[in-house]
This record gives structure tokens, sequence and C-alpha cells, in this order.
């Protein structure tokens, strides 16, 4: 037997911002609001192929750069257009020393964590 991501939660400032910008990028829904948290995830809810993620409300998140990042990858548009669109969201690009002729772009969600918007498109 084995395991599965089945949750991520993030700790946030503002659980609303974050849902709404990890919703539109990820082609999301609320799925359940506790206790000042809102959970997000695919249509089909909780317990499918795809994690749900918590935006849990914190007077304290985390400062600084996260070990943990998510990695998204465009599924109906090329790396360009989707990068536009993210940033049209509210994505902004993060400087973490990269070289410049990395395949995927570095960001920030609205709350200042990072995330990579890699090449390869995936099937929706």
């Amino acid at each position: 037997m084995s395991c599965r991501i089945s949750e991520l939660v993030l700790n946030c400032t503002d659980p609303e911002v974050l849902a709404r910008f990890w919703s539109e990028v990820l082609g999301y829904v609320e799925l359940d609001r506790e206790d000042g948290a809102i959970e997000i995830g695919p249509e089909t809810g909780f317990g499918g192929m795809q994690p749900t993620i918590i935006l849990s409300s914190s007077s304290n998140p985390r400062a600084g750069r996260l070990p943990l990042h998510i990695d998204v990858n465009p599924v109906d548009r090329d790396q360009a257009a989707e990068l536009e669109r993210l940033l049209a969201l509210g994505a902004r690009p993060a400087d973490v020393g990269q070289a410049g002729s990395e395949q995927w772009h570095v960001l920030q969600d609205p709350e200042g964590n990072e995330f990579c918007l890699l090449r390869k498109r995936l099937e929706p």
C-alpha cells in the first residue's frame, strides 16, 4: 500500500484572496469553509487524483522562502500565454537566482508564496 497527497495546507494572511487566486490558476472551486479556512479543489471534490488546497488563516504565516513550493503546467495554452494569464491574475515574477536559461518561470502568488510555471503542456 502507498500514500497519495490528498490535501495541501497553506497558512496565509488572507484566505479569501488566495482562494480566488489559486482557484483561477488551477480551475478549482470552493469546497468548504471551516474556522477561517477555505478548502478549494476540483469540482469532483476531495479524494480524487488532484489534491485539494486548504488556505488556513494565520496571523503568523511563515516568512521567507518556504521549503516546499507548487509547480504548475499549462493545460490549454503554451507557457508564454499561461504566463500572461497568471500575471494578469496577480502573480509576480520572483528572483531566486535563476540563470535565465531555465525552462520554467518562478512566480509568487499575491502573498509572496513561490511557485513555478513549467514549460510542458499537460492534457486537461
